[in-house]
C-alpha cells in the first residue's frame, strides 16, 4: 500500500504535498509539488512548470512552510 501525504495544499492546478518519513527514531519531512493537467478525460500530474505557474507555486509553498511551522515545529521539543 502506498503511503499518503501528511498534508496537501492546492492552489488552482498546483498541488503541494507534505510527506513524513520515519528514520532512526525521528521523523523527516519533505514536500513535493506537481501541476495537474488533463489528457483527454484523465487528470494527470507533471513536474514541469510554466512561467505563469511560478507565482502560484510560491504561494502554495509558502502555505506549506507555514503549515509545517504551525503543526510540526511547535510540537518538537528544544
Amino acid at each position: 500500500m502506498a503511503s499518503r501525504p501528511l498534508h496537501e495544499i492546492r492552489r488552482g492546478l498546483i498541488v503541494v504535498r507534505v510527506w513524513r518519513k520515519r528514520t532512526k527514531g525521528h521523523f523527516n519531512y519533505s514536500v513535493t509539488i506537481v501541476r495537474l493537467f488533463r489528457n483527454g478525460e484523465q487528470w494527470k500530474e507533471s513536474t514541469r512548470f510554466g512561467r505563469n505557474d511560478i507565482p502560484v507555486m510560491r504561494l502554495a509553498l509558502d502555505k506549506a512552510h507555514t503549515w509545517l511551522l504551525q503543526n510540526i515545529c511547535r510540537t518538537m521539543k528544544p
